[in-house]
């Protein structure tokens, strides 16, 4: 017996063959065909050939088979968006119209991709791929990167735990009826919302030294510094999320004899966590990011994260490709985070989906 995903996805291409036409399939399959010759072409040519040493690299670049399939992508591209847009008013079903326009956007997005590769790879490209695609300088360095790699989870996990307890604290507090509970909590909010996160991580790592004349590691104090800031941020993210809850659902259990408090830990809560899942999500993505500007504060060479080794190396070598590694390094972290923030979002559809706090900050 076949599975329901895949017998769902077997029907859906069934119905986009029945119900398209032969000019909306034709702009679908350019288009598809034409991104693909653009992105996916490339990709496998620079595998087979060999990404290393960089000689082989550069001799791919400017290979004749790449530019033919950049060109390949170029025509595939115009022909789709040409047939798409020309045909998506005329065609009889939705099916139709909708494999017209999306073949149309991939074929305007493979033609402008292809042109921009074209005349990039026509170029002078020894020079940049010696300064930023030789991968050969990484092999001594893939220990470090690993090691940065767990430093920065190390503190963007720190500081999401501290965060999400802080802000959840003071979103209960921000949401009170009575100011003078009300007003501590705003002023807190505002004040990390309102200042650099590179400045505090600088005032409460100096401030506690010379201020309290406290002991603490650079570590120490950018964990502090992030939990702080992330509790603004999520603080916003879960007054957010109990608004979004009835406010009768409140009355209800106040109505029945609870405090406050207790009626907003056993009714408001645990519903509004459920709603903030993937904005918190969100958050710890960003603060992954964030981590990097610990830079400012120095650190001890097992005290680098990514990009402080990125940095580091890049000043000993003064070859890029370094930092095209951190850049991966950040993307491989990300990446599923970003994924999982997605299909969650999909599962809890319902709610506060829409609030990113601190994201839609940084747009």
């Amino acid at each position: 017996m076949a599975a329901p995903g895949s017998a769902a996805g077997v029907g859906r291409l069934s119905r986009w063959r029945a119900e398209g036409t032969r000019l909306s399939l034709l702009a679908g399959l350019a288009g598809v065909g034409g991104l693909g010759a653009t992105l996916v072409g490339p990709i496998v040519l620079v595998i087979v050939r060999g990404p290393t040493p960089v000689d082989r690299l550069v001799n791919t670049l400017h290979s004749g088979q790449l530019h033919a399939l950049f060109v390949a992508g170029i025509v595939s591209g115009a022909v789709a968006a040409i047939v798409g847009w020309g045909s998506y008013r005329f065609v009889p079903t939705k099916v139709a119209r909708e494999q017209a326009i999306g073949g149309a956007v991939l074929g305007l997005q493979a033609v402008i991709i292809s042109a921009l590769l074209l005349k990039f790879t026509s170029g002078n490209i020894d020079k940049f791929a010696t300064n930023f695609l030789d991968f050969r300088v990484l092999r001594p360095h893939l220990g470090e990167f690993g090691r940065a790699a767990k430093n920065t989870l190390i503190l963007a996990l720190a500081g999401e735990g501290i965060g999400v307890v802080l802000g959840l604290a003071l979103a209960v507090l921000a949401s009170s009826k009575r100011s003078v509970v009300r007003a501590p909590a705003r002023a807190y909010i505002n004040f990390f919302r309102g200042t650099p996160l590179i400045w505090q991580l600088s005032f409460i790592y100096f401030g506690l030294i010379v201020g309290f004349k406290i002991n603490i590691s650079v570590y120490e104090s950018a964990i502090i510094a992030f939990g702080l800031n992330t509790g603004a941020y999520a603080a916003e993210v879960f007054r957010a999320g109990i608004q979004s809850i009835e406010r009768g659902q409140l009355e209800a259990a106040r109505g029945l004899g609870m405090s406050y408090l207790k009626a907003m830990r056993y009714a408001v809560i645990p519903q509004a966590v459920r709603r903030v899942i993937p904005p918190l999500m969100n958050e710890f993505v960003i603060l992954i990011k964030d981590t990097s500007l610990i830079i400012v504060l120095g650190l001890g060479v097992k005290e680098y994260e990514l990009y402080a080794v990125g940095r580091n190396l890049f000043s000993d070598t003064f070859n890029a490709t370094f930092f095209v590694a951190t850049a991966i390094g950040y993307l491989v972290v990300c990446l599923p985070l970003i994924r999982l923030v997605t299909a969650l979002e999909r599962r809890l559809r319902s709610g506060l989906v829409g609030v990113v706090g601190h994201s839609m900050a940084e747009a």
